[in-house]
């Protein structure tokens, strides 16, 4: 997630980059959604996920616009760059008396539109072939105000993933040990509420046992913050498909009961008090713009990209209604679980041990292949906000004090609080909010200004968002900032009736 540019990888086709992106987007979030749909309503949900990933897949376009404008500005530069080699070597073979002139002439040049590219009309030029990161992207196309800006939003972004992770795992490890010993066994999801000071095996607490599985969590996965770690292929390939055995185990599972007239849940149309936490879940569940250049560039036709995105968010927009809609009407709003995968460990839902103990442990697999990869991430981050051109850490900067401040805070976090459905609201709400609205924005804009200000009014980028008129870039700057004074008041008012 640190700018830079970095190798574009193998290429693959449009329908794999769609299978990828889709991959992407359907995480750890959607486990979050069902709950956050039943404390909402259900046509509040409803019309708010709809509306939201209307908003995510135009930002989307303009992550993308902004990716194309980068690759033009660093093909130019090349070319000014041989441009300025082959004048130099004139130069040095004697032609001193037109170096005034050449040096005059250059000058204006990188100040005029670049007319000769427009002559020559190169449908190349916007092509997306360089992978650039959206901290390179900003690099190019904010002031050093916007670049550190950009960073803390990421950065608190990544620590509240760090934090959704370090909480959800332990969690999960929680409910199904605590239930599955003494007289509570199989009784997960059968409504049953436990409080945190509850026996769990014998003098030991459910908040002890929470806490216990966060210590051991912590040490066995924390030492990997301290490394490099990349997910490999395999491991990506292992994860995608465990996600999928069990998103469409809950979505059958669920369906087989309501069939048999065992559903539980009557769900209302609408409660607005569930509005802030619906739309934190759904930021975080359609959150990808970070990580589009990773997924955009390897795809080998680009032509149709953005119908390929739109074809995308619908799938998704369709799979979290199926998700959410078979949740709140198969089980009453009061047993419905933070991560969902927990109501499927009661023996009166699924009476195969082997099932109940898959969707119960999950999250546990998943989370912790994906903990050491954003906790290096946003480690990196740290140095890359605070690297000085040709500086260097010293040895106890670089392998300690980044780790450390990547690591700790979370962990305090999720040892602090294990109410994931609110700590996945406020990620969203906030840092989500930034990443997804606010910086996209911003980058469209300010490409578009850099762009004709380089090439002149009359180049059109070629990947150019279908929302191209100005109206919508203000018309999410203006959504953006309304969500952040929307949520902030909604969680003061709601803390001042406490």
């Amino acid at each position: 997630m640190a700018g830079g540019i970095t190798d574009t990888g193998e290429l693959y086709s449009p329908y794999v980059g769609l299978v990828y992106m889709f991959n992407l987007i359907v995480g750890t979030g959607a486990l979050t959604m069902p709950k956050a749909f039943a404390t909402a309503g259900w046509l509040v949900s409803l019309v708010l996920l709809m509306f939201l990933g209307f908003m995510s897949y135009m930002t989307t376009t303009f992550v993308v616009e902004a990716m194309a404008a980068a690759n033009a500005q660093l093909r130019w530069k090349r070319m000014e760059k041989r441009k300025e080699d082959d004048e130099d070597e004139d130069s040095s073979s004697g032609v001193s008396d037109t170096d005034v002139l050449l040096q005059d002439g250059y000058e204006r040049a990188e100040t005029r539109p670049i007319l000769s590219v427009q002559r020559r009309g190169s449908p190349n030029i916007f092509e997306i072939t360089e992978r650039v990161e959206m901290g390179q992207m900003a690099s190019m196309f904010f002031n050093k105000v916007g670049v550190n800006l950009f960073y803390f939003c990421i950065i608190i972004y990544l620590y509240g993933d760090l934090a959704i992770y370090a909480a959800a795992v332990p969690v999960s490890l929680m409910q199904v040990t605590c239930s599955a010993t003494g007289n509570h066994s199989c009784s997960v999801g059968d409504g049953t509420k436990y409080n945190d000071t509850d026996k769990c095996w014998g003098p030991i607490r459910r908040i002890d046992a929470y806490r216990l599985y966060l210590a051991a969590f912590t040490l066995l996965l924390g030492p990997f913050t301290f490394f490099n770690v990349q997910k490999t292929k395999y491991l990506q390939i292992m994860t995608s498909l465990m996600r999928w055995i069990a998103f469409i185990l809950m979505i059958i599972l669920a369906l087989i009961r309501i069939s048999r007239g065992q559903a539980e849940g009557h769900p209302s149309m609408a409660q607005l008090s569930g509005i802030r936490n619906l739309f934190g879940v759904c930021v975080y569940s359609f959150m990808c713009q970070h990580s589009l250049p990773s997924l955009i560039t390897p795809i080998s036709k680009k032509k149709h990209v953005n119908k390929l995105v739109l074809l995308d968010y619908v799938l998704i927009l369709a799979f979290y209604s199926l998700l959410s809609f078979t949740a709140i009407y198969c089980f009453r709003n009061d047993t419905l679980m933070d991560m969902y995968t927990l109501n499927f460990t009661n023996c009166e839902i699924i009476n195969v041990a082997f099932i109940r103990y898959f969707l119960g442990l999950f999250p546990v697999f998943t989370i912790s292949t994906n903990f050491p990869i954003i906790a290096v991430t946003l480690r990196n981050n740290w140095k890359t906000l605070f690297h000085r051109e040709g500086g260097t850490y010293p040895w106890v900067v670089d392998r300690i004090v980044f780790p450390a401040i990547t690591l700790v805070p979370p962990v305090l976090v999720a040892f602090c609080t294990h109410d994931l459905e609110s700590l996945v609201g406020i990620t969203g709400a906030y840092a989500g909010n930034g990443i997804q609205y606010l910086i996209p924005a911003f980058l469209a804009y300010c490409s578009r200004k850099d762009t004709q200000l380089v090439f002149g009014s009359g180049t059109v980028n070629k990947h150019l968002s279908p929302f191209r008129h100005t109206f919508w870039i203000v018309f999410v700057l203006i959504w953006g900032f309304s969500c952040f004074v929307f949520v902030t008041a909604n969680i003061v008012l709601s803390d001042s009736k406490l």
